[in-house]
């Protein structure tokens, strides 16, 4: 609960006016806000659920045009906020809010642990059974936590993955109860949150595209060994250096420019000629000589040299991908048509 004396932020304000008006008024009020907004209040008011009544009324006074009633008790939650925003943005819209929301909060939990070196969180975690392993690795930054699970022995490596990969929603409850654990362990005041589990297949695949060839080479012929069927599913969503040919010319050129010509040259050592052939049209002429050069220039190569360049090309695309810079064809995807 929200008690008094509290300072809100503005967002906050707005949420626990419209958690205190009627469903038919609050629906109006949103309606007034764009996603962005929208979202954002979304957020608080699943975040605030229940509020102090001396808060609410403190917020109510500074709205001259409202006349109070009495004591209110404001109660919010994930039921509130989704019902408000369907109701103001129709059932499709509103999913799409609820879903950024649920994203957005879900690493929230563990965001206490940004800070911290990879091998300190895997110290923290040490003794720690493989599920709950799994649900913090889950909500840590994907490269940290491709770190945290490259530092790990190959047994459990496999075991914490395929947890990663099969994991379905947690209850609030059930979060708080290994946040709260690990935060007295750093001796951080435990702070309560409500946040939603996002497991699955994609977060590992996240993961496992950001770890060095070996570690990721080594997991996939672990899980090949345990679930076959689980590895083939990670191998068919996973980024490879030969699906730089399903990227648009524009958007390998932007690749190519940030990678050093070195590295260029040691990742398409033995790679297909459609492949080369992408690369080099997308370089400027100019380019093209300076890459002969280095290519012939390195002669025999080891194939981990080859495969750690090639993973830092797609390190490359992974982050250009997320950030919005270019798209990545994946799988059967619909064609254009004029």
């Amino acid at each position: 609960m929200i008690e008094a004396p509290t300072m809100l932020s503005g967002t906050q304000k707005v949420a626990v006016v419209l958690m205190n008006m009627d469903r038919q008024r609050a629906t109006e009020v949103m309606k007034q806000f764009n996603d962005v907004e929208a979202e954002a209040i979304a957020a608080e008011i699943v975040q605030l659920r229940d509020v102090d009544p001396a808060v609410a009324e403190s917020t109510l006074n500074e709205f001259y045009d409202m006349t109070m009633t009495g004591r209110r008790l404001s109660r919010g939650g994930h039921d509130f906020a989704a019902g408000l925003l369907e109701a103001s943005f129709g059932a499709e819209r509103a999913a799409g809010v609820m879903s950024r929301v649920a994203t957005s909060m879900a690493g929230k939990a563990f965001e206490f642990l940004d800070p911290s070196d990879p091998s300190d969180v895997l110290n923290l975690l040490d003794g720690e059974m493989p599920q709950t392993i799994a649900l913090v690795l889950a909500h840590l930054r994907r490269d940290q936590a491709s770190a945290v699970l490259a530092g790990m022995d190959s047994s459990l490596r496999t075991d914490v993955a395929q947890c990663i990969a099969t994991m379905s929603s947690a209850t609030p409850e059930a979060i708080r109860v290994v946040t709260d654990t690990l935060k007295l362990r750093t001796g951080t005041i435990v702070a309560r949150e409500n946040t939603e589990v996002i497991g699955g297949v994609q977060p590992l695949v996240d993961i496992i595209n950001r770890a060095d060839a070996a570690t990721e080479r080594a997991l996939l012929e672990s899980l090949e060994e345990r679930d076959p069927i689980l590895a083939e599913e990670i191998r068919s969503r996973m980024l490879t250096f030969a699906d730089i040919v399903k990227l648009e010319s524009r958007d390998v050129q932007q690749v190519l420019r940030g990678i050093d010509t070195n590295i260029l040259a040691m990742a398409m050592k033995g790679t297909s000629d459609a492949v080369a052939e992408v690369i080099r049209d997308n370089l400027s002429e100019r380019n093209r000589d300076v890459l002969d050069d280095e290519t012939k220039s390195l002669g025999p190569v080891r194939l981990s040299q080859v495969e750690d360049a090639r993973a830092e090309i797609v390190r490359a695309i992974r982050d250009m991908e997320a950030q919005g810079s270019i798209t990545v064809q994946r799988g059967a995807e619909d064609e254009y048509v004029n």
